[in-house]
C-alpha cells in the first residue's frame, strides 16, 4: 500500500525527535510525497505528512476516509495547545466518514458508507485526518438514509453532541408545547455545536435564544436568525451578570457550550423543573454557582459526553439528525476545506475565527 497522507499532531519540544520508520503504530518520519524527514522543529507544529500502512493501529475494519471535520478538540491537538494527544506521533481528527475497504466484522461489508466519531480517535489512536483509517467494528455506525459521508461530517462530532443534548432535554420532558412562551437558550451559538443546536431546536418548533460574542454584528445576527433563532443576545449579558442565588425565570431549558459564569447564569435563570445540557467549556471549566437552582427550582444539569457514548444512543442520534436537521440549513452553516488547510484552520478555530461547521475533504 502506498504511503498514507495524514495531518500529524504538534509534539512537545522534548519529544519531537524524528521517529524510526517501521515501528508499529508510529508514523514514519517522511514528509509528503517523498520529501525529507520532518525535523524536530517541524514536529512541534501540526503538519501534513505521511504514515506507512504498517503504522495503522489494530482493528477489524479498514476505511477509505472521504470526509472529516474540524472540531475545537482538533484545534487543540493539531496546534499542541491543549493536553489532548496521549502519545506521539499521532494522526489527528476526532471523526471520519467514508467507505469500508476491508472488514472482519459481521454486518459491516466492503463498500458500505460508515461514520466513526470519538472513541479516542485523534487523541489515543490515529484519527480521521488520513487517507486510510483502521478502527474497531463496535465503533462503526452506518450512514443513515438521508445522509451521505459529506453531510455526515458536516454534522460531525459537533452535531452529534448537539443532538445528544436535544435528546437529554427531551428525556427530561421538554417539548415545544410545554416550552411555549419561554425560549430554549443556546450559548456559543455561532460555533459548530451551537449552530447545529439552534437549527435543530428551531426545526422542532422551539423558540430559541442564541447567545453570541458578536451579537451586535449584523452579519452574525443574520446568520443565527437564518438558522432559526428568534432572539440573539450578547454573551456578556450572561457571562458578566451579577452573581445571585436565583434570577427571574427566563428559559425553559438550555444547551450550554461555554461553561463558567455563563452556565451559572443560565442555571439560575432556568424555570422551575427545567433542564440544561452542558456539553462544553469554551468559557472555562469552573462553575461558580450555588445549589439554589437545584433545590429551590428542581433544575437539572445534564452532562453530555460524546466520545464514549454507547452505540445504541449514537445510532438514535444519527437517525434523528438525518430526519430533524434540514439539509438546506446544514449546507448554509457548512464550509469546505482541504486536508492541507487543517493546520491553519486549527489556529482559526481556537481563536474564534470559524463559524458553523468546517468539513474536510480527505478523499471526496
Amino acid at each position: 500500500m502506498a504511503p498514507i497522507r495524514a495531518v500529524l499532531a504538534a509534539e512537545p519540544a522534548e519529544t519531537a525527535e524524528p521517529s524510526q520508520a517501521g515501528q508499529a503504530g508510529q508514523p514514519s518520519p517522511t514528509g509528503q510525497a517523498g520529501q525529507p524527514a520532518a525535523t524536530a522543529a517541524d514536529r512541534t507544529r501540526g503538519r501534513l505528512g505521511e504514515i506507512d500502512s504498517a503504522d495503522l493501529p489494530e482493528g477489524d475494519v479498514t476505511i477509505r476516509v472521504q470526509w472529516s471535520s474540524l472540531n475545537y478538540k482538533d484545534g487543540l491537538a493539531v496546534t499542541g495547545k491543549g493536553r489532548v494527544v496521549r502519545s506521539f506521533p499521532l494522526v489527528c481528527g476526532v471523526d471520519l466518514a467514508g467507505v469500508v475497504l476491508q472488514s472482519e466484522a459481521l454486518g459491516i461489508e466492503p463498500g458500505q458508507q460508515v461514520i466513526v466519531t470519538g472513541w479516542g480517535l485523534g487523541e489515543e489512536r490515529h484519527g480521521g485526518y488520513a487517507d486510510i483509517a483502521r478502527v474497531k467494528s463496535q465503533w462503526v455506525v452506518h450512514v443513515p438514509a438521508g445522509l451521505d459521508p459529506r453531510s455526515a461530517m458536516a454534522i460531525g462530532t459537533a452535531g452529534l453532541t448537539s443532538m445528544l443534548s436535544v435528546l437529554a432535554l427531551e428525556g427530561h420532558g421538554l417539548n415545544p408545547i410545554g416550552a411555549a412562551g419561554m425560549p430554549v437558550v443556546v450559548t456559543g451559538a455561532a460555533g459548530g455545536v451551537g449552530s447545529v443546536a439552534v437549527a435543530l431546536l428551531a426545526h422542532l418548533g422551539y423558540e430559541v435564544t442564541a447567545v453570541s460574542g458578536r451579537a451586535g454584528e449584523a452579519e452574525q445576527e443574520g446568520y443565527l436568525r437564518a438558522l432559526g433563532a428568534t432572539e440573539v443576545i450578547a454573551r456578556t449579558e450572561l457571562a458578566d451578570a451579577k452573581p445571585r442565588p436565583l434570577d427571574s425565570e427566563r428559559w425553559s431549558g438550555g444547551i450550554d457550550v461555554v461553561g463558567g459564569p455563563t452556565l451559572a447564569t443560565v442555571l439560575r435563570q432556568t424555570r422551575y423543573g427545567g433542564c440544561v445540557a452542558a456539553c462544553g467549556l469554551a468559557g472555562g471549566a469552573d462553575l461558580p454557582t450555588t445549589v439554589h437552582p437545584f433545590i429551590l427550582r428542581g433544575v437539572d444539569l445534564a452532562g453530555i459526553e460524546s466520545v464514549r457514548c454507547p452505540t445504541h444512543l449514537r445510532v438514535e442520534a444519527w437517525h434523528r439528525l438525518a430526519s430533524d436537521l434540514p439539509r438546506d440549513v446544514l449546507d448554509s452553516l457548512t464550509v469546505e476545506a482541504r486536508l492541507e488547510d487543517v493546520p491553519a484552520l486549527a489556529e482559526d478555530i481556537l481563536a474564534g475565527r470559524t463559524r458553523g461547521r468546517v468539513v474536510i475533504a480527505v478523499n471526496p
